[in-house]
C-alpha cells in the first residue's frame, strides 16, 4: 500500500468531517464549533485534490477519486455557507441551557438586575430555519466514496487496502475532533461532557480496527518479525508498536480523565488527546510508510 501525501490529507479531512456530523446532531456545540471544522476539513481535502492532481498520468480511478474529492469539498463548503446563513436561529440545546441558567440567576440576584441578567441571552429570529445537522452528511459520504476509489491507485489487495484507507480516515479523525473540542469548553461554558465522552467511545473501537487492520497480512506483523526490513534493523518497527500501544493507553486515559468532576479535567483530556494524536499519526502514517512496495 504505497503512502503519498493525497490518500494522507483525504483520509484526514474525511475523518474530521464524518465525526463533526456525529457531534453536531446532538445539537449542544455551539455553531463557531461546525464552522471551524467545516473549514479545516475543506482545507484538507483541497490538500488533498491539490496533491492528487499534481501526479504524473492519469487513470479512471485517480480521475474518480479527484470528482468524488471535489464534490467533498463542495459539500463542507455549502453546509458551512448554510450554517453561516441560518446563524440568526442559533442552536437549539445551547439556547434552552442558556436560558435556564440566565433564569437560575436571575432568581438569585431578583430585582432589576435579576431582569436585566434573565433577559441578556437573547433570542433566536424565529423567520430563521435551525441548520440541519444532516448536510454535515454531504461531504463524508463522498468523501468516502473516494478514498475507495482512491484504494485501487494505491496498490495490494484492494478490500485491505480500502479497509486500511476507511477505518484510518475514522482514526485521524475522532482524535482530531476530539482534541479540537476539548478546546471548545473554553468558549463555551457549560458545555456538557456528552460530546466529548461520545467521541472518546468512538475511539476506542477504532483504535482496535486501526491496529488489527495494520497487522493483517501483508502488514506489520512482517515488520516486527523481520520479514520485511525497516531499514534500521527494527527501530522503526518497535516505534510504530509504541506508537500503537501508547494511542490505545491514551485513550483509555482520557476516558478516565474524563470522570473526574472538576472542570480542569476536561483540559487534561484536551492535552492527552493532543499526545494521541501524534501516536495516531504514528500509528497509521509510518506503518504505511514501511508497507509501502
Amino acid at each position: 500500500m504505497r503512502l503519498d501525501l493525497a490518500s494522507v490529507l483525504l483520509q484526514w479531512g474525511v475523518g474530521i468531517l464524518a465525526f463533526l456530523y456525529i457531534t453536531s446532531r446532538g445539537r449542544l456545540v455551539s455553531l463557531g464549533y461546525g464552522w471551524l471544522l467545516r473549514g479545516v476539513g475543506a482545507l484538507l481535502l483541497g490538500g488533498g485534490l491539490w496533491a492528487l492532481l499534481a501526479r504524473d498520468g492519469s487513470s479512471t480511478a485517480r480521475d474518480a477519486t479527484a470528482v468524488l474529492t471535489a464534490v467533498a469539498i463542495l459539500g463542507a463548503l455549502g453546509a458551512l455557507a448554510v450554517s453561516v446563513v441560518r446563524r440568526g436561529a442559533g442552536v437549539r440545546a445551547v439556547r434552552a441551557r442558556s436560558a435556564a441558567r440566565a433564569e437560575r440567576v436571575a432568581a438569585m440576584a431578583g430585582g432589576a438586575v435579576g431582569e436585566s441578567i434573565g433577559t441578556s441571552t437573547g433570542d433566536p429570529d424565529p423567520g430563521v430555519p435551525e441548520f440541519p445537522p444532516a448536510l454535515d452528511l454531504v461531504a463524508p459520504i463522498a468523501g468516502v466514496a473516494a478514498l475507495l476509489a482512491g484504494a485501487g491507485t494505491l496498490g495490494g489487495p484492494y478490500a485491505l487496502t480500502a479497509y486500511r484507507l476507511v477505518v484510518g480516515a475514522a482514526f485521524l479523525g475522532v482524535l482530531t475532533d476530539a482534541m479540537l473540542l476539548g478546546h471548545w469548553y473554553l468558549t463555551q461554558p457549560g458545555l456538557p461532557r456528552g460530546p466529548i465522552r461520545e467521541l472518546v467511545r468512538w475511539a476506542a473501537p477504532i483504535w482496535v480496527l486501526e491496529v488489527v487492520g495494520l497487522l493483517i497480512p501483508i502488514g506489520m506483523v512482517s515488520v516486527l518479525t523481520g520479514s520485511i526490513s525497516d531499514g534500521y534493523g527494527g527501530i522503526l518497527a518497535w516505534m510504530w508498536a509504541i506508537s500503537a500501544v501508547s494511542t490505545g493507553v491514551l485513550i483509555l486515559v482520557t476516558w478516565l480523565a474524563l470522570k473526574e468532576r472538576s472542570y480542569s479535567a476536561v483540559m487534561a483530556a484536551t492535552g492527552l488527546l493532543y499526545l494521541a494524536i501524534l501516536t495516531g499519526f504514528g500509528t497509521d502514517v509510518l506503518a504505511r510508510a514501511l508497507l509501502a512496495p
